[in-house]
């Protein structure tokens, strides 16, 4: 998922997505996400860093199919398997981590459509 180039920012962008989903798990197991205001913005702001510096134009598309399906699984599904609180504070977590990183993907692909 991370660029090619090996330049500072993909390996920032590496480690971002790493620890967010990581993030996403661990919290998910042991608390309910939107419980803790901190872990949700801190979320966020690693959303927002892996949408920014992981993603390059080549892998936009992917990374938009896959996002939006993770989006709408995750939301889909954290309704659904609400009887297992776990799984269900888990994919609420990675829902925070992802939509933003989403969005970001989804405005820059719509900038460079517009450009071109």
């Amino acid at each position: 998922m991370a660029k090619k180039e090996g330049n500072k920012e993909n390996i920032l962008g590496a480690w971002a997505f790493l620890i967010g989903v990581i993030l996403a798990v661990v919290m998910g197991l042991f608390q309910s996400v939107g419980q803790t205001a901190w872990v949700s913005t801190t979320m966020v702001i690693i959303g927002l860093l892996v949408g920014l510096l992981n993603i390059g134009a080549r892998e936009s598309r992917t990374f938009l199919l896959s996002g939006v399906s993770l989006v709408i699984v995750s939301f889909m599904g954290s309704a659904v398997l609400e009887v297992i609180q776990p799984v269900s504070n888990i994919l609420s977590a990675l829902l925070i981590l992802f939509v933003p990183a989403t969005i970001v993907v989804a405005l820059r692909s719509v900038f460079v459509m517009a450009r071109d």
